[in-house]
């Protein structure tokens, strides 16, 4: 038997004597050492890898749990495009988002635009706003903006009643108003900028054809901009009475570059969905 100098069996002498006759293997050293063992641990395939749970947070407390409630083990939900799910809501909700409104305040005891997520499934039940529990979760996943099982009700009232962002629309459907897109960048979306605009939706959806044309009698230059004062006193002579602080987020967000110019059309166009 093939032996070192202290007596033990030198088993790479003893393969190549007793062997099938393959040539007996280099020790493996250091790096390739470790790739035999990496390259011995089984490839987990794609199929395997969906097939293990992840943890998902609990939309209701915040938690971390294996699954989401309303998906599959290890479907992760979308972030998040709910548009289908709030074109579908936005007729329903523009109906009755005044009192969906005053509801929310009266649960958000910090004042700070969010609601428990189990407070706007108790709304939109008792509401009837006709969506099912996963289109639910969806809008949570998307409205829990800090990831902390709170809702932002203004958000979600603002996408469903105001437009603030330029809608795509095909070119056989006709636009109340063209995206002028004056705005070289849009201002902080706070919630009192939210609420602000809310509180006059209703006039300004019952005028804005004539303010629109006084409008663009005070712009003789037909740039879609006009002066803070001129915008103020065409809202006041229309009836749409702003406080100084609802003003100040108006111009906050519509001219965050302080040019002193409002873009009438795209703050006309946030009231018409």
């Amino acid at each position: 038997m093939p032996v070192n100098a202290k007596g033990r069996l030198n088993y790479l002498d003893f393969l190549s004597t007793f062997g099938s006759g393959k040539a007996a293997t280099p020790r493996a050293t250091g790096v390739s050492a470790e790739a035999q063992r990496s390259s011995s641990v089984p490839e987990v395939s794609e199929g395997s890898r969906s097939a293990a749970p992840s943890p998902t947070r609990d939309l209701r407390t915040g938690s971390t749990q294996r699954s989401h409630p309303c998906s599959p083990a290890g479907v992760a939900l979308p972030l998040q495009n709910c548009e289908p799910i709030e074109n579908k809501l936005r007729k329903r909700v523009q109906g009755c988002w005044r009192e969906f409104l005053r509801q929310c305040k009266d649960r958000d005891a910090s004042k700070q635009g969010v609601i428990a997520t189990a407070d706007f499934l108790a709304l939109v039940e008792k509401f009837n706003l006709d969506i099912n529990r996963d289109e639910c979760q969806q809008l949570i996943v998307k409205y829990d903006l800090k990831n902390e099982g709170r809702f932002a009700y203004c958000n979600f009232i603002q996408s469903c009643v105001l437009l603030l962002r330029a809608k795509e629309t095909s070119l056989l459907q006709r636009m109340k108003i063209q995206n002028a897109n004056k705005m070289k960048e849009a201002g902080a979306e706070t919630s009192s900028f939210y609420c602000a605009l809310l509180r006059i939706q209703p006039r300004i959806v019952h005028c804005w054809r004539p303010m629109r044309r006084t409008f663009k009698a005070y712009d003789q230059g037909g740039t879609g901009l006009l002066s803070i004062a001129d915008f103020r006193k065409v809202l006041r002579q229309y009836s749409v009475d702003l406080s100084e602080e609802e003003f100040f987020h108006v111009l906050e967000y519509y001219d965050k570059t302080l040019s002193a110019k409002v873009p009438y059309n795209d703050f006309l166009r946030a009231f018409l969905q």
